[in-house]
């Protein structure tokens, strides 16, 4: 039996004790012990200590954390995270009460700035540990009723500026799930108005909503069709995000075990690489922005009761939604705070993390921008009109995890400052802290590496070490207005809808997105080369305080630098992307020749494969592909496009909207899809990390010089053509 199961065990015992005694007895024993808690932790933060036993302190806890981070478990965790919260409030306690003696408002406009900033960081990091210290990991309840027995269900596609290309494949998939036919009715809720819409609805037998105004956007597009329709149940998915056949079966135990349960998210996973992944060539090595919300956040907010709506690939209770008078209508983000005033409602919601459902990522780096700018202002608008932490309905937990989600987009402002922070010191001149720069390392290095390594043992299959500091640092700039426009005029904004889809036929670094990238690159550089300079001017005694600042503005330049890479647009030359996937194919030449092969991706248009090693088929050989369900194949004419060696590249010819359903249903649709290889990447090493971003960060100098060099070309050129074609312009409501 493993020490965990000992403690486990040892404890069920006590508590089924415990039990036994009064209600009184027992309330008073908990507080005791809260309070007892609380007075050592009191002590233990506040204790003044020298250099040499906070030096002798900190070592200690990195050393424990060191081998707690080796065990299995939640116990060693817990105990993470409790040393690391020790190690940050005792930073805290003595930053607050012994560094900010400054002398003059030069040194305390930077000094409490960035005490401020630091604050900041410390309260999102004790929210996230409470979110995260112990997922739910909620498992699927299988249905065991008779078919006819089960509830009827609306599925919800909204769209309104996506292809039709698009969502032809969303509607086919949703059709195709496991579901009693006569209980399944597929609506696409239309606000482009669009008539090749409409005739492609009735082709296929799917129904067409649409309204005469396009007020309340999404949330507006979502109520109207929520009036004219009648299932139990609605499942919502965003235009290009497509179900798997099993959505349902997996997603609608829950509802029939918790009657009080209104919503049940599942994660949302792309098979398009995001502006990251693909740019810095990163997908499947390095968790994507998402994997650490999906993969880890929801699955802590489940246990609080907080399992946030995302929009998409989710479950609702009509009943439940109908008495908070549908989706809410009054701020960006209307799907959390649709989930917010369900649970003030007193309604469950529920996150199930089985990726059951894909779709696509944006494209490119002012695109994804724009995105998270919707979702900053959004965030904020309910932080401001309907403050988690205030009025009636929530717990704690539920109070924390909506609190966190919306401090979370806030870190523009606080980001921005410990980018520039080193400045203060190596080019103003400013004491930022009123300590000896040891003390300030013994004090600061323990918080910072024990929050750190934490961060890395909870978060390391869905976010590696420092890469958080990377996608902070790409949208702190373009999110700081917006954060604070929805603090000050919550009323104001609109819906920019992320558009998905298309081609880039040509790389470009893109200059309008990289700008704030490059003067905090430059300033980094310039404040270490005067770190230089001031060194070796500088009195014996501020030496320290020199190599410290410049450390830190070091680490600044390589966030800045990984920054100017993911601005450095690679050429995207397929508008369908191509899903890896490994699905057995058989293939019939003219001449009666017969291969049999496995993929090695799909796109609605073709699929790629690898034969034998000493099989190839010549470049535009006529053929027939078959892709199989339960031993049935389905076959598909096409042609070779692409032959080298034993790999192959075939496009099907012009498919009817029979072929097409199939194929969706036989692709995109199974079951097995998006779950085989999420949340199994390459577990997070920090030096590893550090190392990666460091060589990130030297292509992205490479990505700059080379599109400075290519400048006067790029001019020339423009005055010959006699116009200048533009990066996609950022959007900011």
């Amino acid at each position: 039996m493993t020490f965990e199961r000992r403690v486990e065990r040892l404890l069920g015992t006590s508590l089924r004790r415990a039990r036994q005694w009064s209600r009184p007895l027992r309330l008073g024993l908990i507080l005791c012990a809260a309070l007892l808690c609380a007075v050592v932790l009191a002590g233990v933060i506040s204790a003044p200590a020298s250099l040499l036993h906070q030096a002798l302190f900190g070592l200690a806890c990195v050393i424990a954390v060191l081998v707690l981070r080796r065990l299995e478990g939640r116990l060693p965790i817990i105990a993470m995270i409790s040393l690391s919260l020790i190690a940050s409030l005792r930073y805290m306690y003595w930053r607050l009460t012994e560094t900010l003696e400054l002398e003059n408002l030069h040194d305390t406009l930077f000094g409490y700035t960035l005490v401020l900033a630091e604050l900041y960081a410390l309260v999102v990091l004790v929210f996230g540990y409470v979110q995260t210290a112990w997922p739910l990991k909620r498992r699927p309840i299988l249905l065991s009723e008779d078919p006819g027995q089960w509830p009827s269900v609306d599925v919800f596609i909204t769209t309104v500026n996506e292809s039709l290309e698009i969502v032809k494949i969303t509607v086919f998939a949703a059709q195709g799930m496991d579901w009693p036919q006569d209980k399944l009715k597929v609506h696409v809720l239309d606000d482009g108005h669009r008539e090749e819409f409409r005739l492609f609805c009735e082709s296929v037998g799917a129904h067409y909503l649409t309204r005469d105004n396009n007020l309340h956007a999404k949330a507006g597009n979502f109520n109207a069709a929520l009036k004219v329709t009648h299932g139990e149940y609605i499942a919502a998915f965003d235009a290009d995000h497509v179900p798997s056949r099993s959505f349902l079966q997996i997603s609608m135990g829950w509802f029939l075990k918790d009657p009080k349960l209104a919503m049940l998210q599942t994660p949302h996973v792309f098979f398009s690489p995001d502006p990251f992944e693909k740019n810095l060539k990163t997908q499947q090595a390095v968790p994507n922005e998402g994997e650490l919300f999906y993969g880890l956040v929801q699955d802590g907010n489940d246990l609080w009761n907080a399992a946030m709506f995302c929009g998409s690939c989710a479950l609702m209770r009509r009943v439940a939604l109908e008495a908070i008078g549908g989706m809410d209508e009054t701020t960006l983000t209307e799907d959390a705070h649709t989930s917010l005033s369900l649970n003030r409602a007193g309604y469950n919601t529920a996150y199930l993390a089985l990726p059951q459902a894909a779709g696509m990522a944006t494209e490119n780096l002012s695109r994804h921008i724009n995105q998270r700018v919707r979702w900053a202002r959004g965030m904020t608008q309910i932080f401001r009109t309907d403050n988690p932490m205030l009025g009636r309905g929530l717990t704690l937990g539920q109070r924390i995890c909506y609190s966190n989600a919306m401090l979370h987009f806030f870190y523009g402002f606080p980001r921005l400052v410990f980018l520039t922070a080193p400045l203060a010191y190596l080019v103003f001149g400013a004491q930022i802290f009123h300590a000896a720069p040891l003390m300030v390392a013994a004090y600061a290095a323990p918080h910072l590496l024990l929050a750190n390594l934490t961060n890395s043992r909870i978060q390391g299959r869905f976010r590696h070490s420092y890469w958080n500091e990377v996608y902070e640092t790409v949208l702190a700039w373009y999110i700081l207005t917006p954060v604070l426009m929805g603090l000050l005029r919550p009323k104001s904004g609109h819906f920019n809808v992320t558009d998905k889809g298309g081609d880039l036929h040509l790389g470009f670094f893109d200059w309008k997105m990289a700008r704030p990238y490059i003067v905090l690159l430059v300033l980094n550089i310039a404040a270490v080369v005067y770190g230089v300079y001031d060194y070796l001017g500088a009195d014996v005694t501020t030496d320290e305080t020199v190599l410290l600042n410049q450390v830190w503005a070091i680490y600044n330049a390589i966030m800045c630098a990984a920054a100017l890479a993911v601005a450095s647009e690679s050429r995207q030359v397929r508008a369908e992307p191509r899903v890896d996937a490994q699905l057995p194919v058989g293939l019939q030449l003219a001449d009666g020749t017969q291969y049999r092969s496995v993929t090695q991706d799909f796109s609605p248009r073709g699929l790629g494969l690898k034969l034998a090693q000493d099989q190839s088929i010549p470049l535009g050989t006529r053929l027939r592909v078959s892709l199989f369900r339960h031993q049935h194949p389905y076959d598909f004419d096409g042609s070779v496009v692409f032959s080298r060696a034993n790999t192959v590249g075939i496009r099907f010819d012009p498919l009817t909207l029979s072929q097409q359903s199939d194929l969706v249903h036989l692709t995109f649709s199974r079951a097995d899809t998006w779950a085989r290889n999420w949340g199994n990447g390459t577990p997070d090493s920090p030096l590893m990390a550090l190392r990666e971003i460091s060589v990130i960060g030297l292509h992205g100098i490479a990505e700059l010089l080379k599109a400075t060099l290519r400048l006067p070309g790029q001019a020339l050129e423009r005055r010959r053509a006699g116009s200048s074609p533009s990066a996609p312009a950022l959007d900011t409501p």
